[in-house]
């Protein structure tokens, strides 16, 4: 049988810069023959052909070669007609000439190496090739450039989590739709009421038979990775609020759906990585540009009877509407409760909703003469830390003394669909961050227990020097088996070629201590605030947590 052609087209270069493509590296053209060891990659071009068609040992291929316009051939370059591999040997033998205003170049080079596992050296002058293992022959081009940006199943899963991929690639017939809408498509007009059900999304965790993914979510405490669980989360409430919001109409210019807070994630028994998770998820309420989410972790286990046992987390996660043209508030679909349990968590999220308009027009009163006295109360004992620092109580600490920080520079592979960067990414790193600042200030291994509230308050571009900073913003010591330590996390969009900073998130973690470590003698320090602006901090998480 005649053996395949596979024909290899490699970009042009610059005659002053050094140029490379995925499967090859140029030296420049001034040399009197081509260095075919950096020119064509030896190792790629075997496992290509191998992939094509494993059973055949012979591999030809033709090769064109594009010259810079400065040395442009007057003639069509010659035919690259002999390279082979067969058995383990390449031999390459160019028998043409190229007109040029400049020396024709000519390369004949003979040259032999293993492919053999028992052999790994036998090439090690050659850089190694480096595939994606999401790549195929098939696959089309990622252009990060492009305003469509395509294809967008396939971003996030490549830098973050699979289940993200998955979620991402659950959204890929949405996409494609909206992809080749213009902008100046007319905004959706005919809304529709959707149940509940419409938009329900699960995800299951095979923990019990995938080592690889247990790998991924494994704590060195053989715990899950909760930070890698809250950008799950996120990215399956997006998945959720898509699948609401899309329609029929394929005329309509799609809408920019992004999470606007998340309320009370509360966990309520430890989550294990040997044992397989589900997340359940559907919209509950939705307002007139906004939808609540609500999602359900659930982990059975053989000594699981009840299912309400089942459950080890809920979040509550509010996502708004913005128009993809305008920017400003877009009307959504309605929901339609069909069952009475539908019907009871959507009695509850407004309730939510109405709570968090009042607390929003709360904050903007003056303050009164009772939270003036709770002030002059918290600052106190600060006042004491920062006048008389050798008499202070010291099962006391400054909150300004519990800090941590760390910056980063937003990359490309963090950016979600709408090219900002990822609302789950942001949640991992805050997280992370919170875990370390309680794991610092208690001296062991803290166990999380709740995300108390997060603000997504400004969007966080490609390309954003993001700084992190946290703190045990106070205590609860009433417990003594189960103290409760709350950590803030703010996130700072810093702009310094503008000298601005501002901030983009805001996040609360609560966390305990182990009870082996309070067995032991172990003991959490009171926290203090030292300014006015840190003990409202503290007020303002207090009213919240009671309410």
């Amino acid at each position: 049988m005649k053996s395949p052609r596979i024909r290899f087209i490699f970009p042009s270069f610059n005659h002053s810069k050094k140029s490379s493509s995925l499967v090859s590296r140029f030296s420049t053209p001034e040399s009197t023959r081509f260095q075919n060891q950096q020119r064509f990659n030896l190792l790629y071009a075997k496992t290509l052909y191998s992939s094509v068609n494993p059973e055949n040992n012979d591999f030809n291929c033709t090769h064109d070669l594009d010259l810079p316009t400065q040395q442009k051939p007057t003639k069509k370059i010659a035919s690259f007609d002999a390279l082979s591999i067969k058995n383990g040997a390449f031999h390459p033998h160019f028998l043409g000439t190229f007109e040029t205003t400049q020396k024709p170049l000519n390369v004949t080079q003979h040259r032999l190496f293993s492919a053999s596992p028992s052999d790994p050296f036998a090439c090690n002058s050659d850089p190694l090739p480096v595939v994606c293992a999401l790549g195929f022959e098939s696959s089309p081009p990622i252009d990060a450039g492009s305003s469509i940006r395509k294809p967008i199943s396939l971003w996030p899963g490549m830098y973050h989590s699979p289940v993200t991929n998955a979620l991402w690639e659950a959204r890929t017939s949405i996409f494609e739709r909206v992809s080749n809408i213009p902008e100046s498509a007319p905004p959706q007009s005919a809304l529709i009421r959707k149940g509940p059900s419409k938009s329900r999304t699960s995800i299951l965790y095979k923990f019990s038979d995938d080592y690889i993914l247990r790998e991924q979510y494994r704590n060195p405490w053989n715990e899950i990775r909760m930070g890698k669980l809250l950008e799950d989360l996120d990215a399956l409430a997006g998945t959720i609020s898509f699948k609401h919001c899309s329609g029929a109409d394929s005329t309509t210019r799609p809408l920019i759906l992004v999470t606007a807070s998340v309320d009370r994630m509360v966990v309520k028994k430890p989550i294990r990585v040997d044992i397989d998770l589900k997340i359940v998820g559907a919209v509950t309420w939705v307002g007139r540009s906004s939808m609540e989410i609500q999602l359900e972790v659930t982990q059975s286990s053989e000594e699981t009877f009840d299912p309400s046992d089942s459950v080890a987390l809920t979040a509550n996660f509010t996502f708004v509407a913005r128009d993809s043209t305008t920017g400003k508030s877009a009307l959504i679909n309605q929901i339609s409760p069909e069952t009475v349990k539908e019907m009871v968590l959507w009695k509850k999220a407004r309730e939510r909703n109405q709570m968090r308009k009042k607390k929003k027009q709360e904050q903007k009163k003056e303050i009164d003469s009772e939270e003036a006295n709770r002030l002059n109360e918290l600052l106190s004992e600060g006042r004491i830390f920062c006048d008389m620092p050798a008499l202070t109580d010291r099962d006391s600490i400054l909150i300004k003394d519990t800090c941590l920080q760390n910056s980063l520079i937003c990359q490309p592979q963090q950016r979600n669909i709408h090219g900002r960067i990822f609302g789950g990414f942001l949640m991992r790193r805050a997280f992370e961050l919170a875990f370390a600042t309680a794991y610092a200030f208690a001296g062991s291994s803290p166990c999380f227990l709740e995300v108390d509230h997060v603000d997504f308050l400004k969007p966080v571009d490609v390309g954003n020097f993001l700084r992190l900073k946290s703190c045990v913003l106070y205590t609860e010591l009433e417990n003594q088996t189960q103290p409760r330590i709350n950590v803030e996390v703010v996130a700072h969009v810093t702009r310094p070629e503008l000298r601005s900073s501002e901030v983009s998130n805001k996040f609360y973690f609560t966390f305990t201590v182990r009870s082996d470590a309070m067995s032991n003698g172990q003991k959490i320090r009171n926290v203090v605030p030292a300014t006015e602006e840190e003990a409202r901090r503290v007020i303002e998480r207090m009213d919240a947590e009671r309410s």
